[in-house]
């Protein structure tokens, strides 16, 4: 199998390298999501979980959003002895969320509380932290969570990052954050 990431979303943020694997294999799997962004470069067969990937044989192309190697289908594949040819990483989407808002994130910690519970011990305190949120875990619920727990700062929110329909705010710590999409990103920004 090989594994191929297309970036936040958008197909002018995956690498060159990806494109020309999705155009060149001869199976391509993705979530729906995805597989509508990638059908012009190839035919595309859908999963709807991970654990669809077991049905099928090593020669196929699993394309994910995102960088494969950070919080993704990487960790679940290797658990599960797929054996895997080769991965094609594109930018991930905290690194597009931190160009947009002009962080570095030299020093910073990369969280996910997609399908986790929450755990603050991790943030960063005073300093940047990345967190991966998702439809339960909102970037609210964490604004709130923090200010409970006396966390200062700024809250930088990233919604559908690289589509049409992108939206970034900028909060306090604290502050009410609508939630405008599942596919969020927040960079919390925590003072002393």
């Amino acid at each position: 199998m090989i594994l191929v990431g297309i970036g936040p979303g958008n197909l002018k943020y995956a690498s060159f390298e990806a494109i020309e694997t999705i155009k060149n294999s001869k199976k391509v799997l993705a979530f729906r999501r995805i597989g509508e962004k990638i059908k012009h470069l190839n035919k595309v067969e859908y999963i709807n979980k991970l654990d669809d990937l077991l049905n099928y044989g090593d020669e196929y192309t699993l394309v994910v959003s995102g960088d494969p190697l950070l919080y993704s289908a990487l960790d679940y594949l290797t658990r599960q002895k797929v054996k895997i040819e080769k991965v094609v990483p594109s930018i991930s989407s905290f690194q597009y969320m931190l160009g947009r808002i002009q962080k570095s994130w030299n020093e910073a910690v990369i969280l996910s509380f997609h399908g986790r519970d929450i755990d603050i011990t991790g943030i960063k305190r005073p300093g940047l932290t990345v967190v991966f949120t998702d439809s339960t875990n909102t970037p609210n619920k964490l604004s709130r969570l923090l200010y409970e727990e006396g966390y200062k700062g700024k809250i930088y929110v990233g919604f559908n990052l690289s589509y049409d329909d992108e939206v970034i705010l900028e909060r306090e710590i604290g502050d009410y954050i609508e939630n405008i999409s599942d596919l969020s990103l927040a960079v919390l920004e925590v003072c002393g």
